[in-house]
């Protein structure tokens, strides 16, 4: 599909923010940054950024090899992005697959993939959850981490079931993607999910000052969110915090989320950001300054941390696309400084090491570290190693596409999956996808 038209121009495909019609698409380069530019015929051109400034887009991008395992569906007559199952035509196997328990919550956040709320439908029965558990065995293996999300999980009262058969089932990393809400309001609810066979928590985590929940999420929520992960803390899971960076609103908050996050380690593992995407509930068309880019991130974080952490300690992904996330791991040390311990393309290279051992290493830097004491004796060794990974701090950061910047390369090289109700494995940005009108191209037309 892409073809380099000239040194500053990259041709691809993409789909009218409109019609949802697919359409050619470029990405342009312009003095330091890209913008992807498309044009359908009847709704015309519409131009969104995609990189801005340093580090260059060029000296960013690496090589990466085609990946299949397990089954795959047909490349029917639509093509890509309209058949996907996954299609042969997909060339990255999965590394997170998305089971979405629910489509109730205990919020209405403007800024929600799934629009859920409290009118959604009944909740899928545990056999329809077993089953989409074996269609993410059969495509894509047991290797890779499963996310259990909705809405919001912990609305179900047998989420611990569900936990707990997704690890009878051979998968080892079971992660909980919440709210925080009930895990603050019950102090034993997490550990009834850590021994249920839960690993760690992804935690909606939008800043540190309740103006912003308010802005974001429609009420204030700072307080439940720091109970929450001292919950965590307490029963053994680890946290990851999950920041939507919503330009305008806490865009300027980005090294205080981080500080914070590092205060409250080892219980929180890392920080995952998610620059906004505008689709779901999301009431009127991005400008061009809405969409926060990938290095706009980075620079940030460079400068909010006073140089604690630099642009140049994140690496590209080594599975999706370049222009998708970035990553770093660093090491706490007693000075209170930063030590880099990020080597370029290592967490995820699958194509250097295997998915398999990728996932793992970022499973275990997200999970809890175990409880040692760092003494004498025939276990010192382990000791050692485990108060070292005890000290480790990841940063990463994840672009989910929206209408406006969809860039079918970028599709076809992503390896976060979400299982449809028809059994079908959906490329994330895809299956959330919708139209300037708000009509899904995925979403509830699954059945």
């Amino acid at each position: 599909m892409t073809e380099t038209v000239n040194s500053n121009i990259t041709a691809t495909e993409s789909l009218c923010p409109h019609c949802l019609t697919r359409i050619q698409a470029e990405r342009r380069l312009e003095g330091d940054d890209v913008f992807l530019v498309k044009n359908c015929p009847e709704h015309g051109e519409f131009r969104t950024p995609v990189w801005r400034g340093e580090p260059s887009l060029s000296g960013w991008s690496r090589p990466k090899k085609t990946v299949h395992i397990g089954s795959h569906m047909p490349l029917e007559a639509r093509g890509c992005p309209f058949d996907c199952g996954i299609c042969s035509g997909h060339r990255q196997q999965s590394c997170t697959v998305l089971i979405e328990v629910t489509s109730r919550c205990n919020l209405a956040c403007p800024f929600c993939f799934a629009a859920a709320g409290a009118q959604a439908g009944a909740d899928p029965s545990l056999s329809v959850i077993e089953r989409w558990y074996r269609t993410a065995l059969e495509k894509s293996g047991p290797h890779n981490i499963v996310q259990l999300s909705g809405g919001e999980a912990t609305l179900r009262n047998d989420l611990p079931a569900i936990i707990t058969m997704g690890r009878d089932l051979g998968f080892p990393y079971i992660q909980l993607n919440s709210n925080g809400v009930r895990l603050a309001a019950d102090p034993a609810y997490a550990g009834e999910l850590k021994r249920a066979g839960l690993f760690s928590v992804f935690l909606q985590f939008d800043g540190t000052d309740d103006f912003i929940y308010q802005a974001i999420r429609g009420r204030a929520l700072l307080d439940e969110k720091l109970k929450a992960i001292n919950n965590c803390a307490a029963a053994g899971l680890g946290v990851v915090l999950v920041p939507t960076i919503v330009p305008g609103v806490n865009s300027e908050n980005i090294g205080a989320i981080l500080k914070l996050a590092m205060e409250l380690a080892p219980g929180v593992r890392g920080v995952h950001f998610q620059p906004a995407s505008y689709f779901g509930r999301h009431p009127k068309v991005p400008e061009a300054y809405d969409h926060l880019t990938l290095p706009d991130l980075m620079r940030a974080i460079e400068l909010q941390t006073n140089g604690l952490m630099l642009t140049e300690h994140f690496s590209p992904p080594g599975c999706e696309h370049p222009l998708c996330s970035f990553h770093g791991n660093f090491l706490r040390l007693p000075s209170g400084e930063l030590k880099s311990l990020t080597t370029k393309g290592a967490e995820c290279a699958i194509e250097n090491v295997g998915t398999g051992r990728a996932v793992s290493y970022v499973a275990q830097q997200w999970s809890a570290p175990a409880q040692t004491n760092c003494c004498c004796g025939s276990n010192s060794l382990d000791a050692f190693l485990e108060n070292h990974r005890t000290n480790t701090f990841a940063v990463s950061a994840m672009a989910f596409q929206d209408v406006w910047n969809l860039d079918l390369e970028r599709v076809q090289e992503c390896c976060i999956h979400v299982v449809a109700p028809d059994g079908r494995m959906i490329p994330f940005c895809l299956y959330n996808l919708t139209s300037i009108e708000g009509i899904p191209l995925y979403r509830k037309k699954s059945c």
